[in-house]
């Protein structure tokens, strides 16, 4: 019972972390992107990431800037989240399927 509390406590503070912290998030490129620019590698087509929905750590549609980077945070951990779920169920259900 103490470990669902302490896991549900740590994902709020993770969810709230996300949501205030995501503002400060650098908008400078990555390092792969900075070399593939200093390199002369880099197109004058935008990457296929500035097409997504949390593209440039702001979600498309949310007027304002702060709510924006925060919901692309939030949004960002639950996605993460998921799949680190869904990875844990596999390999509890491949482990039981072996042993």
């Amino acid at each position: 019972m103490k470990a669902r509390w302490f896991v549900l406590g740590a994902v709020t503070l993770v969810v709230v972390l996300a949501g205030f912290v995501s503002y400060y998030a650098s908008t400078s490129p990555d390092g792969l992107n900075k070399i593939a620019a200093d390199q002369g590698l880099a197109t004058s087509s935008p990457p296929i990431s500035a097409t997504t929905p949390l593209a440039g750590y702001d979600v498309t549609g949310v007027g304002n800037p702060r709510a924006s980077k925060a919901v692309a945070g939030v949004v960002g951990v639950a996605v993460t989240f998921a799949i680190s779920g869904g990875l844990v169920v596999i390999v509890r259900r491949r482990r039981g399927e072996v042993g």
